[in-house]
């Protein structure tokens, strides 16, 4: 018998969590394990029980879902973050994949767009249902914040290595070499290689 994602959300307001576990339950590979009402007790939770993927509200009573994702992503690597949030912001959104999210999601989202994040994130995609590739006037004109890993990847993607020779290179898996050129991708606002090069060099990150 195939073993159930384990889902937990972190939202402040028991009618938007108890919605969702509600869709949730007719995910056929997913189970909603717990929630919480803030970050202290998200924490708590994590420590005794095995979760695969938190959903995790932006605007929470004690730290932010920021914070938190950033805490759960360094304290709790094996949970998969995504926002679930109201806010359709552009630096926030940023600031969640920064911070180690792997997908950012709308709380108007279709049940379609809620299993799709599911999936995507428990097979090490990244979701968002939010399009911020069109321009705005809040779009970025200063370097986005790269982890040294990023940089190292970014670096090897520039002299046009493979994500094979860069995992190579680099005595990283492949997966993680995908990992970095998504995030990159989301980062640099790019989607593919040849924008993300541009990019990448508009703003002297190469």
């Amino acid at each position: 018998m195939k073993t159930k994602l384990r889902i937990f959300i972190v939202d402040d307001h028991p009618l938007v969590s108890e919605g969702f576990k509600t869709l949730l339950r007719q995910h056929p590979d997913a189970e909603v394990v717990g929630s919480a009402e803030n970050a202290f007790d998200a924490i708590g939770f994590l420590k005794n029980n095995p979760v695969d993927i938190a959903f995790l509200d932006i605007n929470l009573p004690d730290i932010n879902g920021i914070e938190l994702c950033a805490k759960i992503t360094a304290e709790f690597p094996d949970v998969k973050c995504l926002a679930l949030t109201t806010f359709n912001d552009r630096s926030y959104i940023s600031r969640m994949i920064q911070s180690g999210a792997r997908g950012y999601l709308l709380k108007n989202a279709s049940r379609e767009d809620l299993f799709k994040a599911i999936d995507e994130v428990a097979g090490d995609n990244l979701f968002f249902n939010v399009d911020y590739s069109k321009p705005t006037e809040s779009r970025f004109t200063e370097k986005p914040v790269l982890t040294r890993r990023e940089q190292e990847v970014l670096r090897e993607i520039a002299e046009g290595y493979t994500n094979q020779e860069i995992a190579e290179r680099l005595y990283i898996g492949v997966t993680t070499v995908s990992t970095h050129r998504q995030n990159l991708m989301l980062k640099l606002e790019s989607k593919n290689t040849a924008a993300l090069i541009k990019a990448a060099a508009k703003l002297d990150l190469i």
